[in-house]
């Protein structure tokens, strides 16, 4: 009995975690022209508060923006990195889960470190690294820390917790 509950979790986390990659893709899709560049603002980033809820949006995540990312025509090393950097921030957030709003500074603060280098060295944008952690930085603020964050509390007023947890 306890390895038929086991696979079952199993195929519900991956089930949830390509649901969640196939709305991050498409999200970031659908606002392309704002989801690229060095001033940029991925409304899909506030799904990156789903890790909080469950472990499967670790995968979901870190799919979604590879998808995102490689069927957009992205450089590989955007690719590569941007998918790491979306992994590293579901990582600190699924370990912050319990912190509430607090749970939203890995992605920004891993997407503000990256992404700068990535658009200087693999599409040489002159603008200065400095410059563009600040305007990443602020793009992440705005779609995890605000838009992840009401996404949460309306997930949680919704009673969506009860579906979405582990």
């Amino acid at each position: 009995m306890q390895e038929q509950n086991n696979t079952s979790k199993m195929t519900r986390i991956v089930a949830l975690g390509a649901l969640i990659a196939a709305v991050y893709a498409v999200l970031t899709y659908i606002t392309a022209p704002i989801s690229f560049g060095p001033i940029q603002f991925r409304v899909s980033e506030a799904l990156c508060i789903l890790p909080v809820f469950t472990v499967a949006g670790i995968p979901g995540v870190t799919i979604g923006c590879f998808l995102a990312n490689f069927l957009s025509g992205a450089v590989p090393m955007d690719v590569v990195f941007g998918t790491l950097a979306t992994f590293i921030g579901a990582i600190g957030t699924r370990a912050l889960r319990k912190t509430g709003p607090f749970a939203a500074i890995p992605p920004i603060l891993s997407n503000a470190l990256i992404i700068p280098f990535v658009l200087r060295y693999a599409y040489g944008v002159p603008d200065l690294i400095p410059f563009m952690m600040l305007t990443v930085g602020l793009g992440e603020v705005i779609s995890v820390g605000l838009l992840g964050n009401l996404f949460r509390v309306a997930l949680i007023r919704a009673g969506a917790e009860r579906f979405l947890s582990d």
